[in-house]
């Protein structure tokens, strides 16, 4: 029997210090590098999008594929890329962790609108904010310290 699999994730993290770095000026040209990145390790990418200090990208994961070893490979690669090409001035780095959260198949369209419209999100909404709402909304313990 072959497998078969639908594992649908929202991965979220941001620049090392939640720094604004990433201007929109070289958002697009970072995006279509991560998304490479992805098709590359057999995962299909529904939508990525972000603002100055974090990005989100909703996957599929592929079942041959460990979450936390597509994150190291996105970080690693996506970091080099930015520092050789001269993407953004003053990007240190991205922060140690991640979030990753999974969700229903059913309820990929409205989460691809959720990332979609990040810039506006986030006019209303801090990063902070936002990521404390995903952890509690998937009943994530954590602590406060850990959280910049």
């Amino acid at each position: 029997m072959s497998t078969y699999t639908q594992i649908l994730y929202q991965i979220v993290f941001g620049t090392r210090n939640r720094e604004w770095v990433l201007k929109e000026k070289g958002r697009e040209k970072l995006f279509r590098y991560i998304s490479g990145i992805v098709e590359n390790k057999n995962c299909h990418l529904y939508r990525i999008n972000g603002v100055e200090d974090h990005i989100h990208i909703i996957t599929h994961l592929h079942p041959t594929l460990a979450l936390a070893s597509l994150v190291k490979d996105i970080k690693l690669a996506s970091a080099d890329f930015i520092k050789r090409e001269n993407l953004f001035d003053y990007f240190n780095g991205w922060q140690d962790g991640y979030g990753g959260f999974t969700y229903a198949y059913k309820e990929k369209d409205k989460l691809i609108e959720y990332v979609k419209n990040q810039q506006n999100h986030h006019r209303i909404i801090s990063f902070r904010e936002e990521y404390v709402s995903l952890l509690e909304e998937h009943g994530i313990a954590f602590n406060e310290k850990y959280l910049l």
